[in-house]
C-alpha cells in the first residue's frame, strides 16, 4: 500500500534526522519520517558536551570549523526550540576543566593548548592548585589543567524530547517502521519501502540513520556511506542534595591513555563516560567497561564513589573513515546524507539541520558544509595510485 507522496523523506529518527526534519519542514516542504522509536538512537546514551575546543585532534581543523560554527549557533537554537515547545533542554554555559593526572597527561595538555592556541582558540592553562579551587572535588594529585569557558553542554535526552515536539508542532508526519530499501525509479531516489509492506513516495530522501546508515537496502554500491558502529558505554549517578554542588562544570581527563568525563547536570545527575570500541553492534554493557569508568572517574574525582549508580547503558555511535559527518547530496538525484557524526552529533545538531534545510532547498550545501560531502570519499577513491 502507498502513502501519499513527501517532499522529503527522513530516514532515521535520531537528534539528527530529527532537526533535518524540522527545519525541513519550517522551509514548506511536506516532511515525513520513518523510524520504528523516533527519539531513540545514539542520542540518549550521549552526555552532550558542547566541546569543540577540548575535542580538538590534530588533522582535525576542518572539522574544527564545522564544530565551532555549530557551537556558536547553540544559543539561538535552544531559545528557539525552548520558546516553541517550552521545554528545557538543560542547556547550561558551565565550560569544561580538561586536568591532567600524571606528567605525561600534562604533556599532552600542554601541546592541546599549544593546538588551541594556534587555532586562534580560547583556553587557560591552570595549575593544579588553581584547578582544584576552581573544583574542590578534585583529586590532590591534579597536576594542571585547561579552563575553556566556551564548551559548554546540553541534555540530549531533553533535547530530543524538544525536537520531536518541534516536529509535531511543524506538520512532520512520522512512520513508526523501519526503512527496508530505497526506492530508486529512472536513476532518481523516490522514497523507500518499509519492513511492514509499505511504500513511502518522497522527491528527496535523506538518509540520517546513524550507524545503520550503511545497510539500508537499495542504496548503489559504490554511495552506501562508509559508516561504522563504535560502541560507547555510559554511566549515570545521582548527586544526592547533601552533595552538592559536587562539580560546577564539565570535568575530563586522560587517565592511563583512556578518555574519561563527569558531565553534571543541573537536575543533580551526573554522567561519566566514555569508552570507544570497535566491537561492531554489539551494545552489551560490560563488567569491564563499569568498572574502567569508575576506576577512571574514581582517580580524577575520589568522592564519586559515595554517589548512588542509577543507570548503565551503551550506544554506538557512527563514525566515519576521517572522523567527520557526511552531509548532503550524493551522486544519486533525490538521495541526501545526514550521518557520520561519530563523537559529535549533538554539538552539530544545530549546523546539521540548517545545512541540509538548505541543500533541500537548493540543492547546494552552503559554505561551511561543503568539505564534508559524500562525495569527498568517491573522489578519494578516483584519485590515480
Amino acid at each position: 500500500m502507498s502513502s501519499r507522496t513527501s517532499d522529503v523523506l527522513v530516514v532515521g529518527g535520531g537528534i539528527i534526522g530529527l532537526v533535518t526534519a524540522w527545519r525541513a519542514a519550517q522551509r514548506g516542504l511536506a516532511t515525513a519520517v520513518v523510524d520504528p522509536e523516533p527519539g531513540g538512537g545514539a542520542a540518549q546514551v550521549a552526555a552532550g558536551m558542547l566541546a569543540a575546543v577540548t575535542e580538538l585532534h590534530y588533522g582535525e581543523q576542518t572539522l574544527l570549523g564545522l564544530n565551532l560554527a555549530s557551537a556558536h549557533r547553540y544559543p539561538d537554537f535552544a531559545a528557539e526550540l525552548t520558546e516553541l515547545t517550552g521545554l528545557d533542554l538543560g542547556y547550561r554555559r558551565c565550560g569544561t576543566l580538561a586536568v591532567a593526572l600524571d606528567a605525561d597527561d600534562r604533556a599532552h595538555l600542554r601541546e592541546l593548548h599549544a593546538l588551541q592556541r594556534q587555532s586562534g582558540l580560547e583556553s587557560e592553562w591552570l595549575s593544579g592548585r588553581e584547578c582544584r579551587r576552581l573544583e574542590p572535588m578534585l583529586a590532590p594529585g591534579v597536576r594542571g589543567g585547561l579552563r575553556v569557558d566556551g564548551d559548554h553542554q546540553i541534555d540530549p535526552r531533553r533535547l530530543t524530547r524538544a525536537l520531536l515536539a518541534a516536529c509535531e508542532r511543524a506538520g512532520v508526519v512520522f512512520h513508526r517502521a523501519w526503512a527496508r530499501s530505497l526506492q530508486v525509479v529512472r536513476d532518481r531516489a523516490a522514497g523507500v519501502a518499509t519492513t511492514d509492506g509499505e511504500e513511502l513516495a518522497a522527491d528527496q530522501v535523506v538518509l540520517a540513520a546513524g550507524s545503520l546508515s550503511g545497510r539500508l537496502e537499495g542504496v548503489p554500491e559504490a554511495l552506501l556511506p562508509p559508516v561504522r558502529p563504535v560502541k560507547g558505554q555510559v554511566l549515570r549517578l545521582t548527586v544526592p542534595p547533601r552533595h552538592a554542588p559536587f562539580l560546577s562544570r564539565t570535568v575530563r581527563a586522560v587517565v592511563r591513555g583512556s578518555q574519561v568525563y563527569l558531565v553534571p547536570r543541573e537536575s543533580g545527575e551526573l554522567v561519566i563516560g566514555a569508552t570507544s570500541e570497535e566491537l561492531g553492534w554489539d551494545t552489551t554493557v560490560t563488567a569491564g567497561g563499569v568498572y574502567e569508568l569508575l576506576r577512571d572517574a574514581h582517580e580524577l574525582v575520589p568522592g564519586i564513589t559515595e554517589l548512588p549508580l542509577t543507570e548503565t547503558r551503551a550506544g554506538l555511535r557512527p563514525g566515519s573513515p576521517d572522523n567527520a559527518p557526511l552531509l548532503g547530496p550524493t551522486e544519486l538525484p533525490g538521495l541526501l546524507l545526514a550521518t557520520g557524526h561519530y563523537r559529535n552529533g549533538v554539538l552539530l545538531t544545530p549546523v546539521t539541520g540548517d545545512a541540509l534545510a538548505h541543500a533541500l532547498t537548493t540543492g547546494e550545501l552552503p559554505e561551511v558544509a561543503r568539505p564534508f560531502t559524500p562525495r569527498r570519499f568517491l573522489e578519494s577513491v578516483e584519485q590515480p595510485a
